[in-house]
């Protein structure tokens, strides 16, 4: 689990103007909140949280006007839908030994067995709990030999030491669909002598 450091600024000016003028100065607007605490309005710089976050789940160490230090994780981002830009980012306070309910990626390995079946991931990400600062980056789910109808639930995702799931063990996380390729080939030439 990575941990970036980025200094931020408290802010005081709220409402759409404000967070145009935070933009256009190649920065971005977010809340910090949790524990109780009354939120915690912020401006981030623009590229180092774009870095930061190509992590999922990344562990970002405020330091907060130079005077406060404080971790937190990214719980929602907002980008523009057309350039894909940071528009806001909401920020979770947590400490170090804190367990958190966080959504980490399900990757896939290996090859499904012959005949051209389809892996359909039912779930791209698996919640689960973990410590704040150990959170991990990803599960890998290994599809080897999997042959059509079969299916990986969430109690078969190994996962990493310090985790729990925080789903039903029996969520269907991937599953191998059949191949349809011969019923679509089938209608298509029905339908061409049915035009004949």
């Amino acid at each position: 689990m990575s941990e970036v450091k980025i200094s931020v600024a408290t802010r005081t000016e709220f409402g759409k103007g404000a967070a145009r003028r935070i933009r256009r100065d190649n920065k971005v607007p977010g809340v910090l909140y949790g524990h109780g605490s009354d939120p915690l309005h912020l401006t981030l710089p623009g590229h180092e949280l774009l870095l930061a976050l190509r992590t999922p789940n990344v562990l970002i160490a405020l330091d907060i006007d130079g005077k406060s230090n404080e971790l937190a994780i990214p719980k929602s981002v907002q980008r523009d839908p057309l350039k894909g830009f940071l528009e806001h980012v909401d920020l979770q306070l947590v400490q170090r030994g804190e367990t958190v309910t966080v959504e980490i990626p399900v990757l896939t390995e290996g090859e499904l067995a012959a005949g051209g079946n389809l892996l359909e991931h039912v779930l791209g990400t698996l919640t689960v709990e973990a410590e704040a600062t150990h959170i991990p980056e990803s599960v890998t789910v290994s599809v080897e030999g999997l042959e059509a109808g079969a299916s990986v639930l969430a109690k078969d995702v190994p996962l990493p030491k310090g985790a729990k799931l925080a789903v039903e063990e029996d969520a269907v996380v991937i599953q191998v669909l059949a191949a349809q390729a011969e019923e679509a080939s089938a209608e298509g030439e029905g339908e061409a002598a049915v035009e004949a």
